[in-house]
């Protein structure tokens, strides 16, 4: 799989991934637990997706419709 993720849509995956990722640990933590844990696992869950693709600079969504930001 090539790489199809653009430097600009890189960054804004990891800085979205990490907060995500940060809300969904602060509501299984506690601090935010009254939002539910249905909402901390999707959080938890697109946050790790977005980190992903922004680690690996690849994403299946854009293969599939054929979108391309690295270029």
């Amino acid at each position: 799989m090539e790489r199809n993720v653009g430097a600009l849509d890189r960054n804004v995956r990891l800085i979205v991934g990490i907060a995500l990722g940060a809300i969904g640990l602060a509501i299984f933590a506690g601090p935010l637990s009254n939002l539910g844990t249905v909402v901390g696992a999707i959080a938890l869950l697109v946050g790790v997706v977005m980190l992903g693709t922004g680690l690996t600079q690849q994403c299946l969504l854009y293969q599939l419709i054929g979108l391309d930001t690295s270029k």
